[in-house]
């Protein structure tokens, strides 16, 4: 049964942090760091990433069309008809990290909490699909969001596409909840496509249209926006995320007290594989394995920890290195692209013991 408007369904603007916001129009915001004590990340606090800023009318209708046997115009309501599952999924923003890449590249200058794990409901992309009817030659579907604006001299929407064998997979959601309650405003209410496993570019919001195409979709957000550039010009679509680990603590503001035990963690994760193995470096000694919690299918980031015991006085440089279940580790410097995607290197934490507070590596 259809909920109907949610009148909090915004994002309460009030509870963001100055610190935590890089542009207010359109919002881009990162996650606060107190929100990663959580393997859920509150919905008020999940990173957002807006590319036009919210659409001023929400989209009341879903239309599908394009390589389809049976189009369709459906509310939520008859989305929700069709029945629903719930996903914890981590979603990360494709330029996370890009202010840790030299020379710096162009776009919104994400640090490292530009990701964040919520919990999301709705139908299944899949179920949808069997619904409609592709067609043997559709080879794409193509997400539309209700958001638009200027782009290479022209009014054009926001638009990613998904190869067919994705979306036959019973992975991607058509989501209208986010932690148990309606989506906010930001994060693309009434509906959203949740891609587990690609960078937050694919997870389109505002949703109200999909295509499915014959031919692979060449828009600007899939050839010219979100690829990988090199110097040489060669261009690739960003899709998968990449292995990537995050220090929780501790907190570099805290100065530890020789010889007391401190647990280092954090979270790690992977597109389309769970991880299979952190190691942890303490001033570049040799690397030693932390203990990884076991993933839960969903792809939500994985939990993992590291018992240490300071003994020495001063500064201390703490890293962790996450490698995926097919082999796939962070890399000890960036790959450098012209747009500043994907940064999964290894962050360097500095921690203080018995004097003065730590704080990123630098150099």
């Amino acid at each position: 049964m259809s909920h109907g408007a949610d009148p909090a369904a915004g994002r309460d603007r009030a509870q963001i942090a100055e610190r935590d916001i890089l542009r207010h129009a359109p919002l881009n915001a990162e996650t606060p760091k107190v929100a990663f004590a959580s393997a859920t990340t509150h919905r008020d606090a999940h990173f957002i990433r807006t590319n036009f800023g919210v659409p001023d009318a929400r989209p009341t209708r879903l239309a599908v069309g394009g390589a389809v046997d049976r189009p369709a115009e459906l509310t939520i309501g008859d989305l929700e008809g069709m029945g629903s599952t719930t996903r914890r999924v981590t979603l990360e923003c494709a330029g996370n990290g890009r202010l840790g890449m030299r020379p710096l590249p162009t776009g919104e200058p994400w640090q490292q909490r530009a990701v964040g794990t919520a919990e999301w409901t709705g139908l299944p992309l899949s179920e949808l699909v069997r619904r409609v009817g592709l067609q043997a030659h559709a080879v794409e579907l193509v997400f539309e969001g209700a958001d638009h604006g200027p782009r290479a001299g022209q009014e054009t929407p926001f638009r990613r596409s998904l190869p067919v064998d994705q979306a036959v997979l019973d992975v991607a959601l058509l989501a209208w909840d986010m932690n148990g309650e309606r989506l906010p405003e930001d994060h693309g209410a009434p509906l959203r496509l949740v891609v587990p496993g690609w960078y937050g570019m694919a997870s389109v919001k505002w949703l109200h249209r999909i295509e499915a195409v014959t031919k692979p979709f060449e828009g600007p957000f899939q050839m010219t926006s979100y690829v990988y550039e090199t110097i040489d010009g060669e261009r690739e679509p960003v899709r998968w995320m990449r292995p990537k680990s995050l220090l929780v603590a501790p907190d570099p503001e805290v100065i530890l007290e020789p010889g007391s035990p401190v647990e280092v963690w954090g979270w790690a994760w992977s597109g389309g594989s769970p991880i299979a193995a952190v190691d942890i470096t303490v001033d570049d000694e040799p690397w030693l394995p932390a203990t990884v919690e076991p993933a839960d299918g969903s792809g939500a980031w994985q939990r993992w920890s590291f018992p240490w015991v300071p003994r020495r006085p001063g500064r201390h440089v703490l890293a962790s290195r996450a490698t995926d279940a097919v082999g796939r580790s962070q890399p000890d410097e960036a790959t450098w692209n012209r747009l500043g995607y994907g940064n999964n290197a290894v962050v360097r934490t500095v921690v203080s013991v018995g004097r003065g507070p730590g704080g990123p590596a630098t150099g």
